[in-house]
């Protein structure tokens, strides 16, 4: 079997640890989140939608279900391309652009009707070039729609906690979990580099003027 690069065998796999029915109950429990990213959306039937870091098309697909007119999937992973493309089977509303979401460049200028993300900032340390090219990408009147977890109210824990969870006699397992993740990762990673006011501010600098806020 050919290797997968890191992100496609992290959504394909590693994240449910390889387990069918723990990938079908993840599912579940992201169908609430591609609801709302496409309901703050407003999407309309004639809308090009843009799925920046579409993994394996939960919101780019759920946008066809919902009658965009066009629907571009666009990912840094080929290989997650190649599994969207794959499951659309033949869809015409469906294209495929390779790109990462600070740098679009496939992608023309105020061609969108739509940008929407979910859980990708998070990996994006050019965080202001990806809201940039955001910008870039719409039309007058396009809309961003995004869902980013935020880390870094949690981030450090106290000690002896992980992931929340008070480790007691684990304590010495979750010490080494966390020494291999600050000799992996330096102090400020993208995944706790930002809160949602840095999210707004940079919406904002790029040129969104009416932002809306969901915690």
């Amino acid at each position: 079997m050919t290797e997968r690069d890191r992100w496609a065998e992290w959504i394909l796999r590693r994240r449910f640890g390889g387990d069918p029915m723990a990938a079908k109950r993840m599912l579940a429990q992201l169908a609430p989140v591609r609801d709302r990213v496409l309901e703050r959306a407003d999407l309309r039937p004639d809308d090009t939608v843009l799925d920046v870091g579409c993994g394996d098309g939960l919101i780019a697909f759920g946008a066809l279900q919902r009658g965009a007119a066009r629907v571009i999937f666009s990912d840094v992973s080929q290989d997650l391309l190649d599994v969207a493309r794959e499951l659309a089977a033949d869809e015409p509303r469906a294209e495929f652009v390779h790109a990462a979401a600070e740098d679009l460049a496939p992608v023309a200028d105020g061609s969108v009707d739509v940008v929407t993300t979910r859980s990708v900032l998070i990996y994006v340390a050019g965080k202001r070039r990806a809201f940039a090219e955001f910008f870039r990408v719409l039309r007058p009147g396009g809309r961003l729609s995004i869902f980013e977890p935020i880390n870094r109210f949690t981030y450090p824990e106290p000690e002896g906690v992980f992931l929340g969870v008070q480790m007691g006699e684990l304590r010495p397992l979750a010490s080494r979990v966390w020494s291999r993740w600050r000799a992996m990762a330096a102090d400020e990673t993208p995944m706790v580099d930002f809160d949602e006011r840095d999210l707004l501010e940079l919406a904002h600098e790029v040129g969104f003027e009416r932002l809306e806020l969901q915690l």
